[in-house]
């Protein structure tokens, strides 16, 4: 099957076109999947027996008479052809071989064929021309074809063409009245994701993927393959293919427009006024004639290649006298003089002392007013052009233009500068230092950098200035691999190393990170921990931020349900790390934000903070596990099931990718919250029992997690499995904290509802809504309401259960929780005091099964339970609603649906 992520309803209205006849023409350029939606669509009427005639032409083709149709008859069936009188036979026969008379009656003849042809075969079957490549076909064919259905075929011949480009369109003169006009346009950043993991390449690869492809899954897939696994920073080679289909792209225009696009490619910021400055007169012309190509687009004054790339192939296969003859140009038009200095340098490669001594110069000035980017990529010019004499400076610049690059948010800068130094005759500090920034370009695969930690460390020495940042790594890097035993090894090491060397900002970040391990370890000295920490005079870089003291304060406040100051400090972390070109500092700030906003109440801010994190983790290559998560913890809360679902599946994808087993998980609870909410209480089950024997390996003692066992508790009360439930819940109770005491009696409540103590629940769940009242949490304050009026249902006190809902459903509107609004509204509908009322959730599922006709084995078998367990809840089910049989059990229960009963949880 063809790859179609993002496609669906593109080809729903290509499918809903030629239902009814005429004909679909589809615009695209080369790459974009123009090719498997007609392959979809040809295999969709092949399933249904119609008969589909494809032709795919190739460049060559275009000047073979007739290649095109010939290959299209030859694929009509015989009995169709024989069913022609001799004249036309002998028209098709010449027309089959490509070689048809050219002049007279035969001509005559040969135009004439096709329509009839046509028409036979769709007495029998509908007949689906399908016609991709059309630029190719040669015109001879594509004049019989056009003829063909200007003849007016009727609505069981339609045809679906497609070409590269819009415009004085072929694909439309080849299609019958009426005609759809389609572009098939780029897929967005969700979509590529998904067709990448399907192909096996990782998801945090995407949204770079994404930037440099602009979308085009056959460029993604082809840039995805050449990426250097372990080298994320590293660009990867355009593969010759690739580069053929650019020049392909910018080979039909004019010399003139691309010496306009050479001038925007080789500009740091290109606008049409640059462009002007640089001698480009008609630039205006000339880039109308790029946009009409599909080359760049033009937003306002700025100038943007379609995709990236083609800038890059354009720029590398001009030859340097041109180039440089450019770059000369852009220098005259700069505004600022750095710039010009820039461009200046560009037009040679050759070593010049003054040259690399002036852009250093002016590298420093730039990283003194926070232009890091700036500056790093004119400190890696000035050590490019540094000549022999000045090799120490050389060594120097490079260092500098690796670590303002990781802070200017430009990786491959860093990562080039940083080879170099390894590469030359370095000096261990300068070797150390190139080595840190290839474990910080390392992200999430620090665990794969053994080689660089253990040359680092030989590097360092005694000296406990170049071995602190080192050792803060490690931790990192075992913490990361949930190794805590070895993280808080690491950190102590760390801790007393940056003691040594005066270091307060390294010292602080190991002592975070030793609050962090003995709070999920239960150890309770974690507080004296965070509080030194606290107490140094540290002041982490923007893009460390999420490393520091007062950003942990924050999250333990988070956890801890101290709402209001985790908010209070995390906006004040937010304004520093809105300056963090990196992006994870900004991004870990606003998923603290969003979970913060969720249990809050702000339903909608949280759904604000969280999708503004995920998109600030895609543009900045970050793993996006932890993004998906807050995603779907806010779509629980504020947006949909679905899309929690959704988001959640994503994260648990992309966690087992990237050995995260923290967020594999964190995003496996969104999911079970998802299941469960939506009825399917046996997946949830199952999903929290994954989760438990995750957490079993970890050897992780998080608090949370007890309120993923209640929760667990709970959907195991849902499906029917009481007994287990119980016991599961009292484990959780074991190992409870005060903060989590409103999720373990709401769950209780579920179990003891549930198990037909309705009594109990009732006070349990009552007890739970006061909690999550006196903590400021109305989300869950009103699902424990929600607990409640169930448990009122199942004692028949129907005014109170409507009270109850009434009450959650006013809390869920503050909030603006809109899955929780339906969840509730479906509920009062249902609390009218009709019979089922007093069942539980299992006798309900089991008398929906009875009504559907399901024997008491084919219920057993679905729910996973015995048989005699089921018989004893059809025995308590009819004592409840005072029958005999299950006759009289579809009596009792008449309005509902048998859906609702089933799903019901």
């Amino acid at each position: 099957m063809p790859d179609l992520h993002g496609r669906e309803a593109l080809l729903a209205a290509v499918e809903a076109r030629l239902a009814t006849g005429g004909g679909v023409a589809l615009h695209g350029p080369p790459g974009i999947g123009r090719s498997a939606l007609l392959d979809a669509v040809a295999d969709r009427a092949a399933a249904r027996g119609e008969l589909v005639l494809r032709l795919r032409p190739a460049r060559g083709e275009r000047t073979l008479a007739y290649s095109g149709v010939a290959d299209l008859v030859r694929q009509v069936p015989a009995d169709a052809v024989a069913a022609l009188a001799p004249a036309p036979r002998r028209s098709l026969a010449a027309l089959s071989q490509g070689r048809p008379s050219r002049t007279g009656a035969p001509a005559l003849a040969r135009r004439l064929v096709l329509p009839e042809l046509l028409a036979r075969c769709a007495r029998a079957t509908p007949v689906l021309l399908v016609l991709d490549d059309v630029q190719w076909l040669d015109p001879e064919s594509a004049e019989l074809i056009g003829f063909a259905m200007r003849r007016r075929p009727g609505p069981r011949v339609r045809v679906a063409a497609a070409e590269r480009r819009p415009g004085r369109s072929r694909a439309v003169r080849l299609c019958p009245a009426p005609v759809l006009e389609l572009a098939v346009p780029p897929l967005s950043p969700d979509d590529l994701t998904a067709l990448l993991e399907s192909r096996g390449l990782p998801c945090r690869t995407a949204s770079r993927l994404h930037q440099d492809s602009g979308g085009n899954p056959f460029l993604a897939l082809e840039l995805g393959g050449a990426v250097v696994p372990g080298a994320a920073w590293r660009p990867a080679p355009l593969p010759e293919n690739v580069r053929d289909l650019a020049r392909e792209r910018l080979a039909g225009l004019s010399a003139a427009v691309r010496r306009t696009l050479l001038t925007a490619a080789l500009a740091t910021e290109p606008t049409i006024t640059l462009l002007l400055r640089a001698g480009r007169d008609e630039a205006a012309g000339e880039l109308r004639a790029a946009v009409a190509a599909g080359v760049v687009e033009v937003a306002g004054e700025r100038i943007r290649f379609t995709p990236p790339l083609l800038g890059r192939v354009l720029a590398d296969e001009t030859p340097a006298a041109e180039r440089s003859g450019v770059h000369a140009e852009l220098a005259a038009a700069a505004y600022d003089p750095v710039e010009a200095l820039r461009q200046q340098a560009l037009r040679t490669a050759r070593p010049d002392a003054a040259v690399a001594a002036g852009l250093a110069a002016a590298a420093g000035r730039c990283a003194l007013r926070g232009a890091d980017r700036t500056a790093a990529e004119l400190y890696l010019l000035a050590a490019d052009r540094c000549p022999p004499e000045l090799a120490a400076d050389r060594l120097d610049w490079l260092v500098t233009a690796a670590r303002t690059a990781i802070t200017g948010g430009v990786p491959a800068v860093a990562g080039r500068a940083a080879e170099a130094v390894l590469t030359a005759d370095a000096p261990p500090a300068h070797r150390v230092r190139a080595r840190l920034v290839l474990l910080d370009l390392a992200g999430q695969a620090l665990s794969e950098m053994g080689e660089t930690f253990a040359a680092a460390l030989a590097e360092a020495g005694d000296d406990p200035e170049l071995a602190a940042p080192v050792r803060l790594r490690l931790t990192f890097a075992a913490f990361l691999a949930g190794d805590l035993e070895a993280a808080a090894a690491e950190a102590r090491r760390a801790e007393e190393a940056a003691r040594l060397a005066g270091d307060p900002t390294i010292e602080a970040m190991a002592l975070t990170i030793i609050a962090s391990i003995q709070r999920v370890r239960g150890v309770a000295c974690w507080r004296d921990s965070l509080d030194r920490a606290l107490a140094l005079p540290a002041t982490p870089a923007p893009d460390w931020l999420h490393y520091g003291p007062h950003y942990m304060a924050a999250r333990f406040a988070l956890f801890d349900d101290r709402l209001d100051e985790a908010r209070a400090e995390l906006l004040a972390l937010l304004a520093v790390a809105e300056h963090d070109r990196v992006g994870e500092a900004r991004v870990e700030v606003l998923r603290s934000l969003s979970e913060v906003a969720t249990r809050a109440g702000r339903c909608q801010e949280a759904l604000r903070y969280g999708h503004r994190a995920a998109r600030a983790a895609q543009e900045a290559g970050l793993s996006p596990g932890p993004t998906w998560y807050t995603a779907a913890v806010a779509e629980l809360a504020g947006g949909s099931l679905a899309a929690a679902a959704g988001f959640a599946r994503r994260g648990i994808r992309s966690s087992r990718q990237e050995g995260d087993g923290l967020y594999l998980r964190r995003n496996l609870h969104a999911l079970a919250q998802a299941e469960v909410r939506s009825g399917d209480t046996r997946a949830a089950v199952a999903t929290l029992r994954r989760l438990h024997d995750l957490e079993a390996e970890a050897g992780s003692a998080d608090p949370m997690i007890v309120r993923r066992r209640a929760d667990l508790a709970a959907a195991l009360a849902l499906s029917g499995e009481h007994r287990e439930a119980a016991a599961t819940l009292e484990l959780a109770r074991a190992g409870g904290a005060a903060a989590l005491a409103g999720y373990l009696d709401r769950a209780a409540a579920v179990v003891a509802s549930e198990s037909g103590q309705a009594d109990a629940a009732a006070g349990l769940a009552t007890v739970a809504a006061r909690r999550f009242e006196v903590s400021r949490q109305p989300v869950e304050q009103a699902h424990a309401l929600l607990v409640l009026a169930g448990a009122e249902r199942r004692r028949r006190r129907y005014a109170a259960a409507r009270q109850a809902i009434d009450r959650a459903l006013a809390l869920f509107r503050a909030a603006e929780a809109r899955p929780w609004i339906a969840e509730a509204e479906r509920m009062l509908t249902r609390t009218e005091g009709t019979p089922e009322q007093g069942l539980t959730s299992t006798e309900l599922r089991i008398a929906g099964m009875v009504r559907a006709g399901a024997s008491n084995r084919e219920i057993a078998n679905r729910l996973y339970l015995s048989v005699k367990t089921v018989e004893a809840t059809l025995t308590r089910v009819y004592r409840k609603l005072g029958v005999r049989s299950r006759t009289q059990l579809l009596s009792a229960l008449p309005g509902l649906p048998v859906g609702e009963i089933t799903n019901r949880s």
